[in-house]
């Protein structure tokens, strides 16, 4: 079965990971830095808000049997897409809500998936999630990735 990926941008990464790591069909995650303009960013340069870069998970997953659309709601349900730049007590570029397409499909996908959304009145205010393709992934230091499961936990602490 050939899998695809998918790059979600949804305040800090940790419990982003932690949300689609557990869902069926998803093989595997990896936590790290996308959409900026330094190369090999590490977590100091990314929280200056000066590289660009948001917080992201890459997601590879089984199409058979969860669908784009499927990661999709998960993605909405799990933050706030209505906040600029801020998730929670979280503030700045790298938590922005971000999409990172993979394929024109994904974009088309989103982009429904967005509209639906802004019409469901769920948000008393814009959806201001991005939706872009997805630029180059730069892997997370180690100690970021499975950061919550390696603690016991499930979700971060507000």
């Amino acid at each position: 079965m050939q899998m695809e990926k998918a790059t979600f941008g949804a305040g800090c990464f940790w419990g982003v990971e932690e949300t689609f790591r557990n869902l069926k069909g998803v093989r595997s995650t990896a936590v790290g830095y996308a959409g900026g303009i330094k190369e090999n960013p590490t977590y100091e340069d990314v929280c200056t808000d000066r590289t660009g870069h948001a917080e992201v998970v890459e997601v590879e997953f089984d199409p058979s049997q969860i669908s784009y659309d499927e990661l999709l709601d998960v993605f909405w349900s799990n933050h706030n897409p209505a906040t600029l730049n801020r998730q929670g007590p979280d503030v700045g570029t790298q938590y922005r809500s971000a999409i990172f397409y993979h394929s024109p499909e994904q974009e088309a996908t989103a982009m429904a998936s967005k509209e639906r959304l802004e019409k469901s009145g769920r948000f008393n205010r814009p959806v201001v999630t991005q939706i872009e393709a997805a630029p180059k992934f730069w892997r997370a230091e180690e100690y970021h990735q499975r950061y919550l499961q390696k603690r016991g936990q499930s979700h971060c602490a507000i």
